[in-house]
């Protein structure tokens, strides 16, 4: 058998063949992968172009702060104004099931809401922050969690309190949604005390701010004012109460008051600070600045005679007294008497520069500062000639706000000494630097024919006078101006007190804006009617607060009263 011998033909290795489509793969991937990149840069592009705020305007508002401030007390370290937590309510649009539903669900807790507004944030989804309501009360805040809305929540805030309502409501003003001072003292903490930036509701540590003002004299004093507005039927009344040594401010009250807590009731014309921000022509009771001129100056004494009996003439205007003298009237009686014609006939024997001067150096044209701001300007006569220097003369046609009037009168009455006004509680050893702006000599005269003009017969001013406490003082009724002129039977009545005149501490001065002739006074509008005895209730309540108990007239004589100096030394009637 023949074997036949098999071979297999041996295997040659083949070269590997890339595949013809390889690099092509390659290059589309790459290319892929570039487009991906220039479309992401190409929106960075666009989205910082565009300025698109969405991004960290949700951010922001979600974070949200506030303010702490410290409390404001009064010069007794009663409560003014405090912080307190109170509930900020928001929604995330994102969350929120049922846009409708929640809106009118919230208007049965707020009757005011803005519903299409409140309804356009809640249709924008890319928004996941918006406030709806802030400084919550807890009653409040409750009432909306048990509506059981999903996308609602809150957030703890502070928000400034005032436990005595409108109380020196002016004084204290206002602070924002945010917490920060506005106005008023509010302000002046933020300016100068400071406030500190927090999140939810931290409480700020720092010391309180103390006031001038005494809550009980604050108090006293617009219940006096809101009484004799209805006594009087005015609608309006202001009064402050000033120490006339240190220039604090014990009250400053303007009705119609306004509420701290409610800063809208500041937008009301008619409840406008009449004390630091507005200004008036005061009337008669310019004359006390133009009888300090003249016996300042030299230009007369107390005895000096002066002829009232006929009218003055200025071109077309005529200045005339309400009830004319038949005789010659002395300096002293032509402030006890409230001559026009004896204030005009003074300041013309000064002249129009002098008397300008003089105003000036009595700080009366210039506006002064307090913790406040700006008291408000005085307004001046563009042309000061001879009709102006008589007008001005007996408080026509010179416009200054009380606050600063009350000031010089504070110079006239403590001895001539120039008085800085202040809402902050001054120390007891901060004495101010003594700057005389009247001879005592000249202080001291004034004294008396205040004390005259209340305690006398004869004086405009008897309806001030409280037993035992030696008041003094000036009225004033002053036309108000309208168009074409002054309005005959519109005017402000005033009446500028200090007591005890035997050694002044505190000035008292009451404005009523348009009182009218009511039974109480008489069926008359003058200051003599209604501010005087208005005057005499808030010495009367203000006295014993201050530790001054009037003391029992010695020997029948009126002007017997306590020295000033230390409560100890007041004796109850």
């Amino acid at each position: 058998m023949t074997h036949e011998r098999m071979t297999e033909a041996p295997v040659v290795p083949q070269p590997v063949r890339r595949a013809a489509n390889g690099p092509l793969r390659t290059l589309l991937a790459m290319a892929l992968m570039l487009l991906a990149f220039a479309a992401v840069a190409a929106q960075l592009i666009r989205l910082a172009m565009s300025g698109d705020t969405g991004i960290s305007s949700t951010l922001s508002e979600s974070v949200g702060h506030t303010f702490a401030r410290p409390d404001i007390v009064d010069r007794n370290g009663r409560l003014l104004a405090s912080d307190v937590e109170a509930y900020s309510l928001f929604a995330d649009p994102a969350r929120v099931l049922d846009r409708d539903d929640v809106v009118e669900k919230l208007a049965t807790v707020f009757p005011d809401l803005d519903r299409a507004a409140l309804r356009n944030d809640l249709s924008d989804r890319t928004r996941r922050f918006t406030w709806i309501r802030r400084g919550l009360p807890p009653k409040t805040a409750q009432r909306v969690h048990d509506l059981g809305l999903p996308g609602l929540d809150f957030r703890r805030e502070l928000r400034r309190a005032y436990p005595g309502g409108t109380l020196a409501g002016h004084v204290l003003g206002y602070v924002n949604i945010d917490n920060k001072g506005v106005s008023g003292i509010e302000r002046y903490v933020d300016d100068v005390v400071g406030v500190e930036a927090v999140q939810g509701a931290t409480l700020a540590d720092r010391a309180p701010v103390r006031l001038s003002l005494d809550v009980g004299v604050q108090h006293a004093v617009e219940s006096e004012l809101a009484d004799a507005m209805r006594r009087y039927e005015a609608p309006g009344a202001a009064g402050i109460v000033l120490d006339v040594e240190t220039g604090e401010v014990l009250a400053s009250a303007s009705l119609p008051a306004v509420d701290p807590a409610h800063p809208g009731m500041s937008l009301d014309a008619a409840r406008a600070d009449k004390v630091a921000s507005s200004t008036f022509e005061l009337g008669s009771v310019f004359k006390t600045v133009t009888i300090a001129l003249a016996l300042d100056k030299g230009i007369a004494k107390p005895e000096t005679s002066i002829d009232v009996r006929e009218p003055l003439t200025s071109g077309r205007f005529t200045i005339k007294d309400l009830h004319p003298s038949r005789r010659p009237l002395s300096v002293a009686e032509i402030f006890l008497h409230s001559s026009n014609v004896g204030a005009a006939k003074l300041a013309l024997q000064a002249g129009a520069p002098r008397l300008q001067a003089f105003l000036q150096h009595m700080r009366l044209l210039e506006p002064i500062k307090t913790e406040l701001g700006a008291v408000a300007a005085p307004q001046v006569p563009q042309r000061w000639g001879e009709i102006e220097t008589m007008t001005i003369s007996y408080g026509h046609g010179l416009a200054v706000a009380p606050l600063q009037f009350a000031t010089a009168g504070a110079a006239i009455v403590n001895g001539g000494n120039r008085v800085l006004p202040t809402f902050i509680k001054r120390q007891a050893d901060a004495g101010q630097a003594r700057v005389a702006l009247l001879r005592p000599e000249t202080s001291a005269a004034l004294r008396d024919l205040m004390r005259r003009n209340v305690s006398g017969p004869d004086g405009t001013g008897r309806r001030a006078d409280v037993p035992g406490y030696a008041v003094g003082g000036k009225t004033g009724t002053a036309e108000l101006p309208g168009v074409g002129g002054y309005r005959k039977k519109a005017v402000i009545s005033s009446f500028l007190a200090a007591f005890p005149m035997t050694r002044p501490k505190y000035l008292v001065f009451v404005l009523l804006f348009e009182p009218k002739g009511t039974d109480e006074s008489g069926g008359e509008v003058l200051a003599g009617r209604n501010a005087a005895p208005t005057t005499a209730r808030i010495v009367s309540r203000v006295g014993p607060l201050l530790g001054m108990l009037p003391r029992a007239a010695a020997a029948g004589r009126a002007d017997t009263a306590f020295d000033g100096t230390t409560p100890a030394k007041y004796e109850a009637r």
